[in-house]
């Protein structure tokens, strides 16, 4: 009953932050570069948890602003979770999301204007073209999120990761950063509707380098970043 009072509260006001915040960041989008939005991307992935009962924390050390590009991989367990990790990043990234995401009012435009890369998870042909194109923007030095389980975890383990990341990663010889992100599934479950106020927390591991992963195949360095995230969410359960 709690959580369904709250989130009765809650949503609506979160629902009209986005609104405002969403035609405040298109507007802008038309006066300021995108690549120097990044300040008001902050403010806006804050806000994006804190009115929806989210207070939101850092743990760890974000790797240096000379070293892009990065891709920010993390655990993918509730809406939040972009909004978690692009909170606390000082430079401009893009991300890699499902297509369905780009057919919502406002969002989707605001998105792609943005360089937002929308990927068809289910249709190979698509996806595979998503991914070179965010290959292409890793190589003009842009930076990018991707969450390699593609889909939110119905049950709050890490589901398998998908191996489209990690050739993204060896074709382009990116740093990794490895996030944990931990308190999100019970904030927001994909399968229930309400929300849970709380902490969430978004631990980014030490970066990956080329040179750590080199000579390695694209499911070993898959295992390899799977098993930095899983490190990352055992060592913040545990604090």
């Amino acid at each position: 009953m709690y959580k369904t009072i709250v989130s009765l509260i809650l949503w609506p006001i979160w629902f009209v932050y986005m609104l405002i915040s969403l035609i405040i960041l298109f507007v802008a989008l038309y006066i300021v570069p995108r690549r120097h939005l990044y300040f008001l991307i902050r403010v806006w992935c804050w806000g994006a948890c804190l009115f929806a009962g989210q207070w939101l924390i850092k743990k760890g050390n974000l790797p240096d602003l000379d070293g892009e590009p990065y891709l920010y991989m993390f655990n993918h367990v509730s809406l939040f979770d972009q909004f978690m990790v692009a909170a606390f990043i000082g430079h401009y990234v893009t991300v890699v999301g499902a297509v369905e995401q780009f057919r919502w009012p406002i969002w989707g435009t605001v998105g792609r204007k943005y360089g937002a890369i929308p990927i068809m998870r289910k249709q190979i042909k698509k996806a595979v073209n998503a991914l070179n194109a965010a290959e292409e923007a890793i190589k003009k030095g842009v930076s990018i999120m991707i969450a390699p389980e593609g889909t939110r975890t119905i049950t709050g383990e890490m589901g398998g990761f998908k191996k489209g990341p990690f050739h993204l990663a060896y074709n382009t010889e990116a740093t990794i950063v490895p996030v944990g992100l931990v308190g999100a599934f019970e904030a927001k479950k994909k399968s229930d509707w309400r929300l849970k106020p709380g902490i969430i927390t978004a631990r980014f591991g030490e970066p990956i380098l080329s040179k750590n992963y080199a000579g390695l195949g694209v499911e070993e360095i898959r295992d390899l970043v799977r098993d930095r995230i899983r490190e990352l969410i055992k060592t913040q359960e545990k604090e």
